[in-house]
């Protein structure tokens, strides 16, 4: 096979294949991204066995054929050259990569592409279309908050669900909750709930625009995805996620309000002097201040003052510091609003005004 291809074009598809492949083996196929030259358009396909990838670019063919090449070698190569066209040729088991501005030759050895994995056909794969910024948004305020624990393997991904016309997204690692719902499904069937690993999720909000639309469709054990000349397929991970709602409280008795900028600066300096094995933040109420202060450590401890908008009794609640700060890091109002009945029990950060989405934090042990 050989055609010629424009180096930046070909850089940024290949490099969503470098996301997704997670061996740099030179002897495994999964190594490989696999090439379809035909009809003066190059298909371009990569996996990991639990995420498939595929796209095409228009290059200029003069013989047709399909192959595999190393993909962490082959995107080595295309950094290292300027821009410009470049012309790949395969001869039995070589492929060799010359650039035609520079007097240069790459040489790397191919694998046969039968050995790639076939991916199923989405030709008749039920999508329906999300705005992609809406999407992206959804995302944005759950998945940080997806458990590590792999013995919790159902927790490990974020939820999605079908509610009436609106679209959940729900995320959880057990100590703190994250949802996120927006009306995207009118007029749309039932779709299966599905638990959604975060490194598909993660990619598609890297790459994805935040204008147009996504396609998406979850049948069976999988989830589908498409957007410009992308497609995605990624298998969903198997088990019973958690009865989220029992965690949300229905009402709550006491509520502050702060301004968000001035309550990452404290934070932030506060976490100086915070103990890094509990995470602990004490969150101190008077009426009309909070007082952020950390834990009395060997080191030391510190203490900021906030204003805040509180007009209940004098209380101290203790938070994780991340699960307050990594909230922040996303919501979208200047304003947060943080509502609790007792000291043990469920912490709701919202923005202020409400919006649809919110984060349930459990409180840690005041001492």
């Amino acid at each position: 096979m050989k055609f010629t291809f424009d180096r930046d074009s070909m850089l940024k598809e290949i490099a969503i294949a470098q996301e997704i492949i997670s061996t740099k083996n030179a002897i495994s196929i999964l190594s490989n991204i696999l090439f379809c030259a035909e009809n003066n358009s190059l298909t371009i396909k990569a996996t990991d066995l639990k995420i498939n990838f595929e796209t095409k670019i228009p290059v200029e063919i003069e013989e047709e054929g399909t192959t595999t090449v190393f993909c962490d070698k082959f995107i080595s190569i295309l950094n290292a050259l300027p821009s410009g066209d470049i012309e790949f040729t395969q001869k039995d088991i070589v492929i060799e990569i010359t650039p035609i501005a520079k007097k240069a030759v790459f040489k790397l050895k191919s694998m046969a592409s039968d050995k790639f994995p076939e991916f199923s056909s989405t030709e008749n794969v039920p999508y329906f279309d999300v705005p992609a910024d809406e999407f992206k948004a959804m995302i944005t305020q759950t998945i940080f908050a997806v458990s590590d624990d792999e013995t919790r393997y159902f927790m490990n991904g974020v939820f999605f669900e079908k509610k009436d016309d609106n679209l959940n997204l729900v995320a959880t690692d057990g100590r703190r909750l994250s949802f996120s719902s927006k009306p995207l499904c009118a007029g749309i069937n039932s779709f299966s709930e599905a638990i959604v690993p975060p490194k598909i999720l993660n990619i598609l909000l890297k790459r994805a625009p935040s204008e147009g639309f996504i396609s998406l469709a979850i049948v069976d054990k999988t989830i589908f995805i498409k957007f410009a000349n992308y497609e995605f397929a990624s298998v969903l991970i198997d088990g019973k996620f958690p009865a989220y709602q029992r965690v949300i409280p229905e009402s709550q008795s006491f509520k502050f309000e702060v301004n968000k900028k001035d309550l990452q600066e404290a934070m932030h300096r506060v976490g100086l002097l915070a103990d890094k094995k509990s995470q602990r933040a004490y969150f101190g109420l008077t009426p009309g201040m909070l007082t952020v202060y950390s834990q009395e450590s060997e080191i030391g401890t510190a203490r900021e003052e906030v204003p805040c908008k509180y007009d209940g009794d004098e209380v101290t609640i203790g938070l994780n510091f991340s699960y307050v700060e990594e909230p922040m890091r996303v919501m979208t109002t200047d304003t947060i609003c943080f509502e609790f009945t007792e000291l043990m029990k469920a912490v709701t950060m919202r923005p202020e005004p409400a919006g649809d989405y919110f984060h349930i934090i459990m409180p840690m042990q005041v001492e």
